[in-house]
């Protein structure tokens, strides 16, 4: 039976989920990661997708991030999200809201690098769209 450790997903407007857990993947710029008890110390910016969590009860949980930072130790993890809901409380409304908000941010800049940003943020924001709200 795996080891269980701290788990606190904190986004601005509340904590969704301060538990222990067994494991949780998140989805780190550089890839998606599997975060478990004893993980080497690590901080890591997450780009918008899905968070899983397993639950020490056995449970899966999974929760919507838009960006943030993970801070992994060997105790435990907390991931700061810029934004997150529940699964459960995703929309195709709600993602449509977000993509043309980006869209309208990627045509007001004039910056190119912001403006790559922005685009790279729209790219994860629509194909994230497509994993979350399945035509």
């Amino acid at each position: 039976m795996a080891d269980n450790f701290k788990f606190e997903l904190v986004s601005p407007e509340r904590l969704l989920l301060s538990e222990l857990v067994s494991e949780v993947v998140i989805p780190a710029t550089e890839g998606e990661m599997t975060v478990m008890a004893n993980h080497a110390p690590t901080m890591t910016s997450i780009k918008p997708g899905v968070v899983t969590v397993k639950l020490a009860s056995g449970e899966k949980q999974a929760y919507v991030v838009f960006g943030g930072f993970a801070d992994i130790i060997q105790t435990g993890c907390t991931l700061l999200a810029e934004s997150a809901v529940p699964m459960s409380e995703i929309s195709r409304e709600l993602l449509a809201k977000r993509i043309e908000a980006a869209r309208a941010a990627v045509e007001k800049t004039s910056n190119h690098e912001h403006k790559t940003k922005l685009e790279q943020f729209l790219s994860e924001l629509t194909q994230l769209n497509g994993i979350v709200v399945p035509a």
